[in-house]
């Protein structure tokens, strides 16, 4: 995730920088609890410990919303989700925020009862319980204006949808937590003359009585913070990859159109593939929204999966970093908020990556950035895993390094190799960075539990023979 709303400067180091300065916005942090209890409030999580339901497992999203433009307080929702219940659930609750909800139906029978809990929970009494390990349905209609931690309305006239770690419950109820993957389908119906962009493939569009109905599927499961919608005047180009994936890119009407942008980001998307392995997704491209109607706190960029949202233009390190984060973060996501470096500690070095790719110093570049934060403790301070409530996204920067110093520790073939690897072993699951650090080990046959235990864990500048392995032997003077 980016929080640029600019491109970045020259100065590798500021935009380094930058990159990582990102800051959840709006997220509320509580004493890390202990685990918790099957089909209990919270998936678990320690950073967020309200966040999903550890009850069920949602293996599908069937999001319909209605939104007229001219009325940003009203969004009409009729969501269903469906689930398998890992445990009897006599009741359950599901992340959303805001709404009038109209009606709740478990099974297709109304449900008991529904009610608020906390920020964020809709809580549900189902007419008769759940069955352990039975798949069921929960349908929710609602309505009523969208949260704005997620929802982001355009001085176009349109909105969008972007936010992490939290935006999904903003439109929709769901079990908000990256643990919980599920395939999503979107049904979107507005005024005609203006355009809905989702995750995935276009379905059919209709027209009736003046409004238009868009669909979009995404048939790969999906981290909820990576599910989005966008809405507006948009004009769309089409392309594909030299792999043959339709790239489908969006522009707001007061975004940048840039064709050589544009054919860079095919570019970029072909260049990845040769590190990390085929594009994971049945579709590529971008959303490129306008300018926001108020000063908000939307990200500058965000990894919505198969089409990252960009901030009022496309440039290469930001299509890099979130094309990144479709196989690291996306395909592959992390097991819960401890492990933010699985998705952006790699976006981070395919920026070095690219920047190689195009002539640039690797090695160079490396020994400039530690030089530059040799004498910043609280640069090292921050740890890779675990680095702490309201930290998820800081390792980054720090990250980049590491990974640059174990490709020269362990030799290209085993550091490509384990990339490649974990992105095909991992491919729309879950994982943690303790099993990338496994699975480098394998790969490249040699002991790493000092590295490790250095650049991850440790909250001081790595020794010297960490920092400097290999190629990256100190220059004399």
């Amino acid at each position: 995730m980016r929080r640029l709303p600019n491109p970045p400067p020259p100065s590798r180091r500021r935009a380094a920088a930058a990159l990582v300065a990102a800051v959840v916005s709006g997220a509320v942090l509580t004493a890390v609890p202990a685990s918790a209890a099957i089909g209990g409030p919270g998936a678990g999580d320690p950073y967020f410990p309200e966040d999903g339901n550890s009850g069920y497992d949602v293996s599908h999203y069937d999001v319909k919303i209605a939104y007229d433009p001219a009325r940003t307080d009203r969004l009409d929702g009729d969501t269903t989700v469906t689930a398998r219940a890992l445990t009897s659930l006599d009741r359950f609750g599901l992340d959303f925020k805001g709404f009038s909800v109209s009606s709740v139906a478990v099974n297709g029978t109304p449900a008991k009862a529904f009610s608020r809990s906390g920020a964020h929970k809709l809580v549900i009494t189902p007419a008769r319980p759940v069955a352990k390990g039975t798949t069921f349905t929960v349908r929710v209609t609602y309505a009523g204006k969208p949260d704005a931690e997620g929802w982001h309305t355009l001085k176009s006239g349109g909105a969008y949808v972007a936010g992490e770690p939290h935006s999904a419950t903003s439109w929709y109820p769901a079990n908000d937590h990256p643990s919980d993957k599920a395939t999503f389908a979107l049904t979107a119906t507005v005024p005609d003359g203006w355009t809905v962009v989702g995750n995935g493939l276009p379905g059919p569009e209709s027209v009736e009585d003046g409004r238009r109905t868009f669909r979009w599927v995404e048939d790969k499961p999906m981290v909820t913070y990576a599910s989005t919608v966008a809405i507006d005047r948009f004009t769309v180009h089409r392309g594909k990859t030299a792999a043959g994936t339709p790239v489908i890119t969006a522009y707001s009407p007061d975004a940048e159109i840039d064709p050589a942008a544009e054919a860079q980001q095919t570019e970029i998307l072909d260049f990845l593939t040769t590190k990390f392995g085929p594009y994971p997704f049945s579709s590529a491209g971008a959303i490129v929204v306008g300018a926001a109607k108020e000063p908000t706190n939307e990200p500058g960029a965000l990894e919505t999966q198969s089409r990252p949202t960009y901030h009022t233009m496309i440039f290469d390190g930001s299509m890099v970093h979130e094309n990144t984060h479709q196989w690291f973060g996306d395909s592959v996501s992390f097991k819960d908020w401890r492990d933010g470096c699985v998705a952006e500690c790699f976006a981070q070095y395919a920026l070095q990556l690219w920047r190689e790719h195009k002539g640039g110093d690797t090695d160079g570049d490396y020994r400039s950035e530690v030089e530059d934060y040799r004498d910043d403790p609280s640069f090292w301070s921050v740890k890779l895993y675990d680095p702490g409530p309201g930290r998820e996204l800081d390792p980054a920067l720090k990250g980049s390094l590491m990974l640059h110093a174990l490709r020269r520790t362990v030799g290209d073939e085993a550091f490509f190799g384990t990339l490649r690897t974990w992105t095909h072993d991992h491919a729309y699951g879950n994982a943690s960075f303790r099993e990338f650090e496994a699975l480098a080990a394998k790969v490249s046959g040699k002991d790493l539990k000092g590295f490790f235990a250095a650049w991850v864990d440790g909250t001081v500048i790595p020794p010297e023979k960490y920092l400097y392995p290999g190629s990256l032997g100190r220059v004399a003077g």
